[in-house]
């Protein structure tokens, strides 16, 4: 009896032993063919240019307009170039409506934009108005509904419905490997919150992916991308603090709902262009009730309790500054607006010092740095922000103990393991004793280092998964972000350029910070891996600026947060 029961022990144990090792090679095998499949059309795709009207010169020469927004001038850097002494470098914008009409703008040129012979300062043009810039003449000629329809018809398919199915069957057991594997070395007492949690997040994607077919949306990379580390996230979850995956899954589904409202409000670029004001106010606001009410926890005062919920404002701002950073090329010829944001942006960053959150300020600055840069394309006006943020960077670590504090740990960890430096050595052991393909699911040591699930969630990740899942993490952010560059390059609006740049180089910037203080490299400034850290705020502002990145996708028939012909071609496609 004693022998059969050792051989039924045996075979068991044998057979775990088998599954356990199913899931540490499995897990990323699949992983590895998911981004693959995920990154490959994103950074692959044709990037031809689109033709929106014609620029009729007097000589018949016929110069083609290819975005929303042209500026007009002599520079070489303008859209339309006008080699005449007479032209100003850039004297005038001319801009595609959504109803396919056209205004030119007069951008403070000195001999100014006439139509039909009259000085103007924004003119709706007609088909047979003259243009009169610099002395010569010229007259627009959109292209017919029929041209702009083959035009669509044209340009490079977003990726089809069978091929989105594949990829979410492929994530979906992901997934379930995930869920499977957290249940098997698990407690009784949270192996529902891990399964509600894994199975919302497969109801979740399932459910957008049957709503983008009713919307004829096919292309669905990105949110992919989005969902797979919202998978690894929950996985930290399960392995830190098991009983919070309900509440973590219900920030997915608000990140989500986010991500509609934010990609619907940018379907119409004038109705983008209102929310932007409202958005830039509820990100001062966001900031102010938190320096009347907010808590401070480890010298920040950014977190604000509303009830048995907290949350954290600045996440929040984020998708706002975004908002009013992005701007379309009439108000970008405006030295005025730049001067405005750069003073929206002193306020953020203010009220962020005074919050002792000098992480999330840095992260700010970060993305004002990208906005300069795209709205005024001056190298200077970057490099005396630079200069001036290390003489505030000075003035911060003077005044302020806990800045301080951070930086006097930096690089001496290993002096202080049990004080400073605990929450890196420790990270720094487990990722080495995870090696390539981890230690199994709910097997890590990192469980009981602070904020294991937060600030240091990639020693988790790498420790319990292994470093080579902990690497395409990265690689997914890095992946999204060189999409927007590519995609930049065709933008029809700088609307949706800016703001898909801003949003790629905020999460590019979380994830070095994160990843980077995580092994010491750089300090600790407990700023989140986006989707992947443990975080209500962390995660719907990951999904509101997704929405950005989103909206810059040119492919046919790939972006919700573009309209479609009632023949079923896209209309600003």
């Amino acid at each position: 009896m004693d022998g059969l029961f050792y051989t039924l022990q045996t075979a068991q144990d044998t057979y775990f032993n088998v599954l356990v090792g199913i899931l540490r090679y499995g897990a990323p095998v699949l992983a590895f063919i998911l981004l693959l499949r995920c990154l490959k059309p994103l950074l692959t795709f044709r990037r031809e240019p689109e033709i929106w009207a014609w620029l009729c010169l007097e000589d018949g020469t016929k110069l083609p307009i290819t975005h929303w927004e042209n500026v007009i001038g002599r520079s070489k850097r303008s859209d339309i170039v006008i080699d005449a002494p007479t032209v100003s470098r850039s004297h005038g914008v001319l801009t595609r409506y959504d109803d396919g009409s056209w205004t030119v703008t007069d951008s403070d040129s000195s001999n100014g934009v006439l139509v039909n012979g009259k000085k103007v300062k924004i003119w709706a043009l007609d088909p047979k108005d003259v243009i009169t810039i610099g002395g010569v003449n010229m007259r627009l000629e959109p292209i017919s509904q029929k041209q702009e329809q083959k035009l669509a018809q044209l340009r490079t398919k977003g990726s089809s419905f069978f091929t989105s199915l594949l990829n979410l069957l492929i994530l979906t057991v992901y997934q379930a490997l995930c869920c499977l594997a957290y249940l098997m070395n698990g407690s009784q007492e949270t192996a529902q919150s891990v399964l509600i949690g894994f199975a919302g997040i497969a109801v979740m994607e399932w459910l957008l992916l049957l709503f983008y077919v009713c919307i004829h949306r096919t292309s669905f990379e990105v949110e992919t991308i989005a969902f797979f580390l919202c998978t690894m996230g929950m996985a930290a979850v399960a392995a830190v603090v098991p009983r919070e995956a309900i509440k973590q899954l219900i920030a997915m589904a608000l990140g989500v709902a986010t991500f509609l409202l934010v990609g619907w409000s940018l379907r119409d670029l004038e109705r983008a262009k209102k929310i932007r004001y409202l958005a830039g106010v509820a990100g001062v606001g966001f900031l102010l009730i938190t320096l009347v009410f907010g808590k401070e926890y480890y010298g920040a005062k950014n977190w604000l309790e509303i009830g048995s919920f907290s949350l954290q404002p600045s996440e929040l701002s984020k998708v706002c500054f975004v908002f009013m950073g992005a701007s379309t090329m009439d108000r970008l010829m405006k030295k005025r607006n730049l001067i405005l944001f750069i003073a929206y942006s002193v306020v953020l960053c203010g009220c962020l010092a005074l919050m002792n959150d000098f992480g999330t300020a840095l992260i700010f600055f970060c993305a004002f740095l990208v906005i300069a840069y795209l709205r005024s394309g001056s190298v200077g006006t970057v490099a005396l922000a630079i200069t001036a943020l290390a003489f505030a960077g000075v003035v911060a670590l003077r005044i302020a103990p806990h800045a301080l504090r951070r930086f006097a740990s930096w690089r001496h960890i290993w002096e202080m393991p049990l004080e400073g430096g605990y929450q890196q050595t420790r990270a720094l052991m487990c990722m080495a004793s995870g090696g390539l393909f981890g230690l199994g699911a709910g097997r890590g040591w990192m469980q009981y280092v602070f904020a294991a699930d937060s600030d240091v969630v990639i020693a988790t990740i790498s420790e319990e998964w292994g470093l080579t899942i902990a690497l395409f993490l990265i690689f997914a952010i890095i992946g999204l972000a060189l999409f927007v560059v590519r995609a930049a390059a065709v933008g029809r609006s700088s609307f949706y350029t800016i703001g898909g740049c801003t949003a790629a180089c905020i999460m590019l910037v979380q994830v070095m910070l994160n990843v980077l203080g995580t092994v010491d490299i750089v300090p600790l400034t407990g700023v989140t891996f986006p989707f992947l850290s443990n975080g209500g705020s962390s995660m719907i502002c990951a999904w509101g600026l997704l929405a950005f990145i989103k909206a810059t996708d040119t492919r046919q028939n790939a972006s919700f947060a573009v309209r479609l012909h009632k023949t079923g071609g896209a209309v600003n496609e």
